[in-house]
């Protein structure tokens, strides 16, 4: 009952330190994407969520890069600064 289980645990080190400490390459930033950020959460009926999932499928884009882009689009940058 002493005996280690031979099981991963869920937080180990990988063998090889190298890839241990490697760190991924940045993600190059796109044309209209700023450095910072923020998570915009809406309310959407179960059946409005599949149109969307289905129209950014069928689109070969994901969600989010489709939302912001319509977001974009309704609501471009104000002429002369912030608004």
């Amino acid at each position: 009952m002493t005996e280690r289980s031979q099981k991963r645990a869920f937080a180990a080190r990988p063998a090889d330190p190298e890839s241990w400490v490697k760190a991924c390459d940045p993600q190059p930033l796109r044309d209209n994407d700023a450095a910072f950020t923020a998570r915009l959460t809406i309310d959407v009926t179960a059946d409005m969520r599949g149109r969307i999932k289905i129209a950014a499928f069928q689109r070969g884009v994901t969600v989010a890069d489709m939302l912001r882009e319509l977001l974009a689009r309704e609501f471009p940058p104000a002429e002369g600064g912030t608004p």
